[in-house]
């Protein structure tokens, strides 16, 4: 101690270093804090990513999302990524893991759509731990070309398969065959369904209006005449309260009753059905609302209106279906060989 106060003193002297002990200390502190900074880093940058899901992700995740979302990205974590990389630190994790993994699952015979939910919850990992200083540079998935699917839903009733299904859903819950009635008659969604008030029905009208949709536009629907009736019949609320409440909870529904995936499968809607782009649900009702119409020659742009879809390419995927339109196309094509043909003739006449 004696010989530091006179390096002190000394400093002091020439002014050459610190001249105070507390100069000293601050210094020391100030060290000590460095390299406690430069240890917690390292230990962040050799973090392997099933430490950094089990131990900071998912407890985040788990606060922050739906619960159906953080179980399924739990699950997807558990079947692929932490078997074949969970192990290794996030930055040693490159584009050539996430292809091995990629091919893993496809070999597995996992549909397109669950690789890209996979990748993406890969992505989100990432994202979330740069946000927290324990990943720095180029994230993988960004490097990662997801697979191409086609995952538009194309399976629409028949007039006969919707009378079966709506008889049984009559006999199993009058609700669920009301919001089924309404989805099918008007285009809803299911959500949209779930969030109608009572100030949305304009019965004397027979106007549906539907606030903050998917496309977050409001939209207007014209009910039916069966629409129009169950409602006349139906108990009415205040103007605040939902028509279809949650049984439980008195507030929006989340799902559909069981009730109606029983319905379909009493009806055998959709068996020996594999594709899940052909199976029924509740959404075909929406579906079939627009096939319904396209072939009966209400225009792409009006459906489209109805459906509340952002833009006409949704609503395209109905575009095979306007029969008057591909028969004007194919007399149309008709016309124009047999003006060929009669050019032809009279070519071979004159020679």
């Amino acid at each position: 101690m004696a010989l530091k106060l006179a390096e002190l003193k000394a400093a002091a002297t020439t002014g050459d270093g610190e001249s105070r002990l507390s100069d000293v200390r601050a210094k020391v502190e100030a060290e000590k804090q460095q390299e406690r900074a430069r240890q917690e880093q390292e230990e962040k940058d050799n973090i392997s990513l099933s430490t950094y899901f089990d131990e900071i992700y998912f407890p985040s995740i788990s606060q922050a999302k739906k619960k159906s979302a953080y179980v399924r990205e739990e699950s997807l974590f558990r079947l692929w990524i932490s078997t074949t990389m969970g192990d290794k630190p996030l930055k040693e994790i490159s584009a050539f893991d996430l292809e091995r993994l990629k091919k893993i699952m496809l070999e597995a015979g996992r549909a397109p759509r669950s690789v890209e939910y996979t990748l993406t919850t890969l992505g989100q990992i990432f994202r979330h731990a740069e946000r927290l200083n324990y990943f720095r540079g180029d994230i993988p998935t960004t490097k990662v070309k997801k697979p191409k699917y086609d995952n538009k839903r194309v399976r629409f009733l028949s007039h006969d398969e919707a009378h079966t299904l709506f008889e049984i859903l009559k006999g199993k819950s009058r609700e669920t065959y009301e919001m089924a009635l309404l989805s099918l008659h008007c285009g809803l969604r299911a959500g949209e369904v779930f969030s109608l008030t009572w100030k949305d029905v304009d019965l004397e009208h027979g106007l549906i209006t539907l606030l903050d949709t998917k496309s977050s536009k409001t939209r207007t629907v014209s009910m039916t005449a069966d629409i129009q009736s169950f409602f006349m019949v139906k108990e009415t609320g205040s103007k605040q309260d939902l028509i279809f409440p949650d049984r439980k909870t008195g507030g929006i529904r989340k799902q559909i009753s069981k009730s109606f995936p029983r319905a379909v499968t009493e009806a055998g809607l959709n068996d020996r059905i594999e594709d899940r782009r052909q199976r029924v649900t509740f959404h075909t009702l929406r579906h079939t609302f627009a096939s319904w119409l396209v072939m009966a020659g209400i225009s792409l742009y009006d459906v489209k209106e109805l459906l509340g879809h952002a833009t006409l390419t949704m609503t395209e995927r109905y575009a095979h279906l306007a029969s008057d339109r591909n028969k004007k196309a194919a007399a149309t094509m008709e016309k124009i060989f047999q003006k060929d043909k009669a050019e032809e003739n009279k070519v071979v006449k004159l020679a």
